[in-house]
C-alpha cells in the first residue's frame, strides 16, 4: 500500500495544490492524514485542506496506514497480555479494518489470547484498485469514488441524478430518525438530532442525553424546610419532616413546635355520662356534672330544677316597641304592620316592600322607610294624587328652548327655525348654521356664498354674469344681444363665457369671402373665403389649399374634467368607403398649430354614410384663455391629394366653470 501512496504522491511530486493563497504539495496532504491517525481521527471525515480530490485521497490514504500498523501492533499486544479483542472496538480501527481474535494453545500452563488485527490486505488492494481507477476520476465526484467511474457520498447524503454530486438526506421526512415520543426530529446537514418539545417541569432538569432527571433539592440546598426540619428528597420535590418528635397529648404544627391536644374537641364523649371534660396541657380530666339550665330557664331558689324565664317581664325590652308573647324557654314578638319577627336574632325586622312586591307598588321608583315606602317618579313627571302613579309634566311651560318646544310623554323636544341648528352643548340652544361652511357649501352657489343669520345668499363676478332665478346659479351676460358690446360696425360680436370678443377677419390674396359681415356672430356660424385665382395665374392654380375658414367656441374652465369632451365637428361630403373610380374616397385631418399643452386632438369617425372631423378636448384647460386652433382637412384620392381646408377654431375659455 505503501508503494502505491509513494506511486501516488511520485506522479505530483512538487505539485503545489491552490487552496485560497496558499500552495499546497503532495507531501503536505500525506502528512496531515498521518497526524489525524496518531490522533485516532476518523479517516473517512478527515477536514479537508484543500478543495483538491487528489490531496483527499493522499490524505485518506496516509491516515489509514497508520491507523492499520498502529492496530495490529495493539492487536498482538493485547493477545499476549490476555486482553479481550473486543476492547479494541471503541476504536478508530473498527471502521476501516478487521480484527480476527485467535485461540492459540502454546502450552499447557499457558493459554494465549492473540488478538491479531488482520487488516484484510485482499479487500484493502482491491480498494487500493478501485482507487486507481477512480484515479483518472479525479475532481468529479463531489465525495469519493468507488471504482468504474461510480461516484458515493457520505453518509447522511446520496446521490443527486447527475452521478456526482451529493444532497443532504432528510432522515426526519423519510421517517428514518430513531427520535423517543415526545421528542421532534430537526433535520442537519448529513444528520438529524432530536428535540424534547415538552419541558421536563418543576423539579426535574434536562440533562445532555435529552432526558428528564431529578433535581436533588435537598443535596443542592434549594429547599426551604426550617432550622427544627431535615429535608427529604423525592421524585421532583421534597418533603420537610421534623426533628424531634412530640409526646402523647401534643400534635406538631408547620414550624415544628409542640402544641397540646384538646382531648374534649377532638375525641367523642372521651367522658363517662354525668361527666363533664376538661382539658389539661397534655391530657383531660374528667368531672361530675351539676345542674346547667339551658337558655330560657333558669334555677329555682331550692337549685333543683330549672324553670322558665319570663323575657317578657324583665328590664330588658326584648322586643322594642312592639308586642311581646312569652313562651316555654323562649319568647316571641308580635310585630306592627311593616315588620317581620326574625326568629333567630329574636327581633322585629322592617320589611322591605319594594324588594318584596317589585313593579306592584309605584308606577316608576319605589323606596324603603322603616314599616312602609314611598314613591317618587323619574324625570319629567310629577307624583299623581294617589301617591303611586306618575303624571307627565309639561316642560315647555317654564320655556326651556330658546325658539321653539315640543312638549313629549316624560321630557320635551326643542326645536329650532329653518337656518339654526340645535347645539350640541346644552340641546336647547339655537345657532345660526353657517351654510356656506357647510361640506356641500361649495356647491350651494355657483359663485360666492354669503352667510346671514338663519339663511344665506350668492353672488356672482362683477362682469359678464347675473343672479339665475333660483338665487344660487350664475347666468352669462349675452353683451352681443343685451348691446352693451364696445364692437363697431366693422366687427362682428361674439359672446363668451363672462365676456365678450370684438372679432373682424380679411381673406388672403387671391380668396374671396363668402356671404357678408354680421353683427352678431353664433357659435354655429362659420365665416368662409373661397380660392379665386386670377386668369393666368399659375401659382394660385397650383396651390392645394382651396380655403380658408373661422369658426369660434367659448368654453368653461371644467370643474371636474373627467374624460375628453368634444368641441367641434368638421363635416364633409366624402362618402365613406369610397371607390376609387368614384374619385375622392378618404380624408386626412390634422391640427397645425395653436394645441396649447397639447389639450386637444383631432379624430375621424364616420356619420350617415359621411367622414367627420371631431376635434375634442383631451386635457383640463385653466382659464381665462384664448387660442387659435389650425385645422388641416385634405381630401385624398387614388390620384394623391386633390385640395386642402384650412380650418381656424378660435378657442375661449372662460376664468370661471360656469
Amino acid at each position: 500500500e505503501i508503494l502505491y501512496i509513494l506511486h501516488i504522491m511520485n506522479i505530483f511530486k512538487g505539485t503545489k495544490l491552490a487552496s485560497g493563497t496558499e500552495q499546497i504539495s503532495m507531501e503536505d496532504c500525506c502528512k496531515d492524514g498521518q497526524k489525524r491517525a496518531s490522533d485516532n481521527e476518523d479517516c473517512a471525515s478527515i477536514p479537508l485542506i484543500s478543495a483538491s480530490t487528489t490531496c483527499m485521497i493522499v490524505q485518506e490514504q496516509c491516515c489509514v496506514k497508520v491507523l492499520e500498523d498502529n492496530m495490529c501492533a495493539v492487536g498482538i499486544n493485547v493477545a499476549k497480555d490476555q486482553g479481550a479483542c473486543d476492547s479494541l472496538l471503541t476504536s478508530t480501527c473498527e471502521t476501516k479494518t478487521t480484527k480476527v481474535c485467535l485461540y492459540v494453545c502454546v502450552s499447557v500452563r499457558i493459554h494465549m489470547f492473540v488478538h491479531v488485527c488482520l487488516t484484510s490486505r485482499r479487500r484493502h488492494k482491491r480498494r487500493t484498485n478501485r482507487q486507481r481507477v477512480c484515479f483518472s476520476f479525479v475532481g468529479k465526484c463531489a465525495h469519493s469514488c468507488v471504482g468504474n467511474d461510480t461516484c458515493a457520498c457520505f453518509k447522511g447524503y446520496k446521490l443527486k441524478p447527475d452521478g456526482s454530486s451529493c444532497e443532504d438526506i432528510n432522515e426526519c421526512l423519510l421517517g428514518a430518525a430513531n427520535c423517543r415520543g415526545g421528542e421532534r426530529c430537526i433535520n442537519t446537514e448529513g444528520s438529524f438530532r432530536c428535540q424534547r418539545e415538552v419541558s421536563c417541569g418543576t423539579g426535574y432538569e434536562l440533562t445532555d442525553s435529552n432526558n428528564c432527571k431529578d433535581i436533588d433539592e435537598c443535596e443542592t440546598g434549594i429547599h426551604n424546610c426550617g432550622p427544627e426540619f431535615r429535608c427529604q428528597n423525592t421524585q421532583g420535590s421534597f418533603r420537610c419532616l421534623p426533628k424531634v418528635k412530640c409526646g402523647p397529648g401534643f400534635i406538631q404544627d408547620a414550624l415544628g413546635n409542640c402544641i397540646d391536644i384538646n382531648e374534649c374537641v377532638s375525641q367523642t364523649e372521651p367522658c363517662h355520662r354525668g361527666q363533664v371534660c376538661i382539658n389539661t396541657v397534655g391530657s383531660y380530666i374528667c368531672q361530675r356534672n351539676s345542674v346547667n339550665c339551658g337558655r330560657g330557664y333558669h334555677l329555682n331558689d331550692d337549685g333543683t330544677r330549672c324553670v322558665d324565664i319570663d323575657e317578657c317581664k324583665g328590664a330588658e325590652k326584648v322586643c322594642e316597641g312592639h308586642g311581646c308573647i312569652n313562651l316555654l324557654g323562649s319568647y316571641r314578638c308580635e310585630c306592627e304592620p311593616g315588620y317581620i319577627f326574625n326568629s333567630i336574632s329574636r327581633v322585629c325586622e322592617d320589611v322591605n316592600e319594594c324588594r318584596h312586591y317589585p313593579g306592584r307598588l309605584c308606577a316608576h321608583k319605589c323606596e324603603n322607610t322603616l314599616g312602609s315606602y314611598k314613591c317618587s317618579c323619574t324625570t319629567g313627571f310629577k307624583i299623581a294624587g294617589d301617591g303611586r302613579n306618575c303624571d307627565d309634566l309639561n316642560e315647555c311651560e317654564s320655556n326651556p328652548c330658546s325658539q321653539e318646544c315640543a312638549n313629549v310623554y316624560g321630557s320635551y323636544q326643542c326645536y329650532c327655525r329653518r337656518g339654526y341648528q340645535l347645539s350640541d352643548i346644552d340641546g336647547m340652544t339655537c345657532e345660526d348654521i353657517d351654510e356656506c361652511a357647510l361640506p356641500t357649501g361649495g356647491h350651494i352657489c355657483s359663485y360666492r356664498c354669503h352667510n346671514t343669520p338663519g339663511s344665506f345668499h350668492c353672488s356672482c363676478p362683477i362682469n359678464g354674469y347675473t343672479l339665475a332665478p333660483n338665487g344660487r346659479s350664475c347666468q352669462d351676460i349675452d353683451e352681443c344681444v343685451t348691446g352693451t358690446h364696445t364692437c363697431t360696425e366693422n366687427q362682428s360680436c361674439f359672446n363668451i363665457q363672462g365676456g365678450f370678443r370684438c372679432l373682424s377677419f380679411d381673406c388672403p390674396n387671391n380668396y374671396r369671402r363668402v356671404g357678408e359681415t354680421v353683427a352678431r356672430l353664433q357659435r354655429s356660424d362659420t365665416v368662409r373665403c373661397i380660392k379665386t385665382c386670377q386668369p393666368k395665374d399659375v401659382a394660385c392654380v397650383l396651390d392645394p389649399m382651396l380655403s380658408v375658414s373661422h369658426t369660434f367656441i367659448s368654453l368653461p374652465t371644467f370643474r371636474e374634467f373627467t374624460r375628453p369632451e368634444e368641441i367641434v365637428f368638421l363635416r364633409t361630403t366624402v362618402p365613406a368607403y369610397g371607390s376609387y373610380h368614384l374619385g375622392s374616397y378618404d380624408v386626412k385631418f390634422d391640427i397645425l398649430d395653436g394645441n396649447v399643452e397639447n389639450a386637444f386632438d383631432i379624430m375621424k369617425r364616420v356619420e350617415n354614410g359621411m367622414y367627420v372631423g371631431v376635434v375634442r378636448q383631451v386635457k383640463p384647460l385653466i382659464g381665462p384663455l384664448t387660442t387659435v386652433l389650425r385645422l388641416s382637412m385634405r381630401n385624398l384620392t387614388s390620384q394623391g391629394d386633390s385640395g386642402q381646408n384650412i380650418i381656424n377654431v378660435h378657442v375661449f375659455v372662460s376664468e370661471f366653470w360656469f
